[in-house]
């Protein structure tokens, strides 16, 4: 082969080797080209997620808040109504106790005023039962009971037997549904 003929392939070779090199340089723009747009992409739906779950978080909050008020005010309204039902139903007691004391003013016959008076109390007596009010048995000689009694005084026991139990009982104690609302007063014996 001769220098032209070598020269020739060389020069073939090299512009092969650069078409080749342009392809893979094109190649490698475009896979860059690509990369970027994937990327921005990428951001893009990652943007729009967060601002998806951004909405879906205030939007909960003020749900929450909104329920949050809602109950606080129906909490209020149920306790300012709570006692609606149970003096309804007192109120013909009262109308009775009025009917007596103008009855007291007129009557002089002490029998039909203790009758009346006692008619009343039972009424009373029935409507209260009814909303679950209940009076506690204490009586003297029980054991006393924290839970249920209020020691008012400690006086000498009587006798032996009612050393540390009670001797007497100065208030009634109360329960409202198996709940005291007023502990029994009482004396106990030392």
């Amino acid at each position: 082969m001769s220098d032209k003929d070598i020269k020739k392939e060389q020069e073939q070779e090299e512009l092969q080797e650069n078409t080749a090199n342009a392809t893979t340089e094109e190649e490698l723009n475009q896979a860059e080209e690509t990369e970027e747009a994937t990327a921005e992409t990428q951001e893009d739906n990652t943007a729009i997620e967060l601002a998806e779950m951004k909405d879906k978080f205030v939007r909960l909050m003020a749900e929450f808040e909104n329920f949050r008020r809602r109950t606080a005010k129906e909490r209020l309204e149920l306790i300012k109504t709570a006692n609606q039902d149970t003096m309804s139903e007192l109120l013909p007691v009262l109308d009775d106790m009025e009917r007596a004391r103008q009855s007291m003013e007129n009557t002089k016959d002490l029998d039909t005023m203790l009758q009346g008076l006692e008619l009343v109390f039972h009424k009373l007596k029935h409507v209260t039962m009814q909303k679950g009010l209940k009076p506690m048995e204490t009586k003297a000689g029980d054991d006393f009971d924290s839970d249920m009694h209020e020691a008012v005084t400690q006086i000498p026991a009587p006798s032996e037997e009612l050393k540390g139990k009670i001797v007497d009982v100065i208030e009634k104690g109360y329960t409202l549904n198996e709940k005291v609302i007023r502990f029994a007063k009482v004396v106990i014996g030392a």
